[in-house]
């Protein structure tokens, strides 16, 4: 009852790594030797689209307070840097190293007893 068979270990093992590979497609890819220059392009792609992101709606956030308020262009300068400084954020933690993730601990997590 307690035992396993030497046959369910190996398709443990293999339904794990299949189950690995699915969540993390960069060792995946790497595993295969092909992939790699796509994963780069969509992530240049996205950096690029992050920074753009944040400056528009931060634009458009400033220019329609200015709009609305009937006030010189004091919002859309505020919030076009701050809609620049939010793009800047969010590529950096899209390329930032996933070791800085790991060596945090986890503020749910209770100390240790």
């Amino acid at each position: 009852m307690g035992k396993e068979t030497d046959s369910s270990r190996h398709a443990f093992d293999r339904r794990l790594k299949q189950a690995m590979d699915r969540n993390n497609p960069d060792l995946a890819a790497q595993a295969t030797g092909q992939g790699g220059d796509m994963t780069t392009v969509g992530t240049v792609l996205r950096a690029g689209t992050e920074m753009v992101a944040g400056l528009v709606v931060g634009v458009a956030m400033g220019w329609g307070l200015d709009r609305w308020l009937g006030c010189r262009p004091l919002f859309l300068i505020l919030f076009s840097l701050l809609g620049g400084a939010a793009g800047v954020l969010n590529v950096w933690r899209l390329v930032r190293p996933q070791d800085a993730l790991e060596d945090k601990p986890d503020p749910q997590a209770g100390p240790d007893r």
